[in-house]
């Protein structure tokens, strides 16, 4: 679904950022932008009690395709279910996604009602789950009531995909998650 802008030889791709509330997703996207070079503005969608942020960079190290560059579009989606509505218009056009976890015991039932809500909404969009370029990213490692990673695994993996340990508001684990789908999605782009 990426976008090709001819005149500035760019390919233009969607990242969503995906989970449950309160799991890091914001604070994800705070951090690449405040520590990413050549980006856009940083745009808030404000509801009631929630927000969704968007903004667009062009990275430096991540590669062209066919001779294009790659400008990635990070969308984080409101945590609650109920906005589901906007859940499934911001997935819309989506490249690939980030899914991350709240590690804390007390969240699994979020984190799961949330993946189920994921592939759900991509699937009502004609997306194949197991085909879109999807990265998780376990947040929040730090907490005493984290849970161990392989029950995390377990319980959250879904297809096999990179699995990332982060700390988002330490700046631990972030870009890495970044760099794995940004490479998926340009591989998935190379293959077209």
């Amino acid at each position: 679904m990426s976008f090709i802008n001819f005149a500035a030889r760019e390919i233009n791709c969607k990242l969503v950022y995906y989970g449950a509330g309160l799991g890091g997703k914001t604070t994800n996207l705070q951090v690449i932008f405040d520590n990413a070079p050549n980006k856009g503005k940083m745009i808030s969608l404000a509801t009631e009690s929630d927000r969704t942020l968007f903004f667009d960079f062009l990275p430096l190290d991540l590669g062209t395709v066919r001779g294009f560059k790659t400008r990635f579009h990070l969308y984080t989606v409101p945590g609650q279910v109920f906005y589901d509505a906007s859940r499934k218009l911001i997935l819309r056009g989506v490249d690939g996604v980030v899914f991350v976890a709240d590690s804390q015991e007390e969240r699994m039932d979020a984190n799961l009602e949330a993946l189920d809500n994921l592939m759900d909404n991509l699937k009502e969009h004609g997306y194949d789950f197991t085909k879109v370029p999807y990265v998780l990213q376990v947040n929040k490692r730090d907490l005493p009531s984290a849970l161990p990673m392989d029950v995390l695994s377990k319980e959250l993996v879904r297809k096999g995909e990179p699995v990332f340990e982060a700390i988002a508001y330490k700046n631990v684990g972030v870009f890495e998650t970044l760099k794995e789908v940004a490479r998926l999605v340009l591989g998935e782009l190379r293959k077209a």
